[in-house]
C-alpha cells in the first residue's frame, strides 16, 4: 500500500505553486469502471502489451489477478499466486510491483517486486507465463536488496522505452532516515535502479548498461539511476515523451513530484519537497541536490502521495499531456502540466473519499484509479 508519513505535519507550510493556469485542465469525476469485481489492497494495475486487452491486477498479500477490459466482466482468474512466500505483515510489505517484459508475447516473462523475511529484503524475480497461466515454479531470482525496517519498501517496476527494467526502493525504513540511506549511493537503497534482467553477469541474474551514470564510479552503485529518495512508492514513463515520472512520499510536511533524470540526486533526506530537513534547521546545503517540479503540503488530511501517469488516453480530451497524482487518505486528485521548462498548471481536480493506493495504465492509455475501498476507477 501507500507509504504513509511517519508523522503527522504540525509546521504551516506554503501553498502548492500554481503558476500561469492555462486552460488545459478542467476538473474530472470518476466512476467504477468493473462494478461486479472487487479486491482488497490492490497495489497496481497494468497489461501485459500483448494486444489481448487484458488488466492484471496485483494483490498485496501475494496474487495477481487477470480479467478482461470489459465493464460488464463478472469475475477474475488467478494468473499467479506466491502467497507461500510473500512477507505481508508489514502496512508496507507484500507483493508491491510488477511488470510484463516488452517481450512478453513471444517469451512470456514478467517481473515482480515483493518482501519476503528470514532474512527481511526485498525480491525482484522473473516469472514465465504460458497459454495464459503462470507459472509459480517458475520464479528467477533476480536481485535481493536487504531491509533493515518493514517500512519504504518502495515497489514500482517498469520496463522504459529503452527496454531495460527500472526498480524504486525507499530508504530503507524507519523516520528520517536514520542510516542516511537516501544520501548514500553506495547502498540500493533510497535510489531508482536500471538494470537489463535479460543478461546475466558477475553481478548475478542480470547486467548494468553501459550507459548507467555511476558505472564504475567509486563509492556508487553501478545499479542506481537516480538517487535521494525517501520512498517513491509509484513512478510511471509519459508513453509518448519517455520521461519518469515519480511521487516520493513525505516525512512531516511536504509531498513531493518529480521528473527523474539520469544521476541526479533528489535530496533526502536534506531536503523535503523545496524545504531544509529537518524543519528546525533554518538553513542546509543544496548545491547539486535536485528540486521537484511541485510538493503538497500534510494538511487538511493529506498523508502520503500516490504517483501517477501522464495522460494520453482519449476519455478525457481535457487531461491529455497532464500528469495525474493522488493522495491515498484525502483522496485528492491533481493535475500538473509541464511544458519542459516549467510547470504551467498544477491544481486540484477532483476532492474524492477515494483511498488511493496506485493508479494503472491500460494497453489504450487510460487511466484507473486503485481504490482501498475494494473498487477500481476510471475518469470520466
Amino acid at each position: 500500500m501507500p507509504v504513509l508519513a511517519d508523522t503527522p505535519a504540525s509546521p504551516t507550510p506554503k501553498p502548492v505553486s500554481t503558476t500561469a493556469l492555462a486552460p488545459l485542465l478542467q476538473s474530472i469525476d470518476v466512476e467504477v469502471a468493473f462494478p461486479d469485481l472487487s479486491f482488497e489492497r490492490m497495489v497496481f494495475l497494468t497489461h501485459a502489451g500483448d494486444g489481448t486487452d487484458r488488466l492484471f491486477l496485483a494483490l498485496q498479500p501475494g496474487r495477481i489477478m487477470v480479467f478482461p477490459n470489459q465493464s460488464e466482466v463478472s469475475r477474475a482468474e488467478v494468473f499467479l499466486d506466491i502467497r507461500d512466500r510473500v512477507n505481508d505483515r508489514g502496512n508496507e510489505e507484500g507483493l508491491l510491483g510488477l511488470a510484463f517484459d516488452p517481450e512478453f508475447a513471444d517469451n512470456g516473462h514478467f517481473y515482480v517486486y515483493y518482501s519476503a523475511s528470514n532474512p527481511r529484503r526485498s525480491v525482484l524475480s522473473r516469472f514465465s507465463a504460458s497459454e495464459g497461466q503462470a507459472d509459480p515454479d517458475s520464479e528467477l531470482v533476480v536481485l535481493e536488496v536487504p531491509q533493515p525496517y518493514s517500512n519504504h519498501n518502495g515497489g514500482a517496476i517498469h520496463f522504459g522505452a529503452d527496454g531495460y527494467l527500472y526498480a524504486a526502493l525507499g530508504d530503507g525504513g524507519s523516520a528520517g532516515d536514520p542510516l542516511g540511506n537516501g544520501q548514500d549511493p553506495g547502498t540500493l537503497l533510497g535510489s531508482i535502479l536500471r538494470i537489463d534482467p535479460a543478461t546475466a553477469s558477475s553481478y548475478g541474474n542480470y547486467s548494468v548498461p553501459d550507459d548507467n551514470p555511476f558505472l564504475g564510479v567509486s563509492g556508487f552503485r553501478d545499479e542506481i539511476w537516480a538517487f535521494g529518495f525517501r520512498n517513491p512508492w509509484r513512478f510511471s514513463f509519459d508513453r509518448e515523451t519517455g520521461d519518469l515520472w515519480a511521487g516520493d512520499v513525505g516525512q512531516r510536511g511536504y509531498e513531493e513530484i518529480d521528473l527523474v533524470k539520469r544521476g541526479l540526486n533528489y535530496g533526502w533526506n536534506v531536503m523535503e519537497g523545496f524545504h531544509c530537513y529537518p524543519p528546525s534547521v533554518s538553513s542546509c546545503e543544496q548545491d547539486g541536490l535536485e528540486p521537484p517540479l511541485a510538493e503538497y503540503p500534510l494538511t487538511s488530511g493529506n498523508c502520503s502521495v500516490t504517483g501517477g501517469y501522464v495522460y494520453r488516453g482519449s476519455r478525457v480530451p481535457s487531461l491529455r499531456g497532464a500528469y495525474l497524482y493522488g493522495d491515498f487518505c484525502s483522496g485528492r486528485i491533481w493535475g500538473l502540466v509541464y511544458d519542459g521548462q516549467e510547470v504551467s498548471d498544477n491544481r486540484l481536480l477532483l476532492d474524492s473519499s477515494l483511498r488511493i493506493s496506485s493508479f494503472g495504465e491500460d494497453e489504450a492509455g487510460e487511466l484507473y484509479i486503485l481504490s482501498f475501498d475494494r473498487k477500481i476507477y476510471r475518469l470520466r
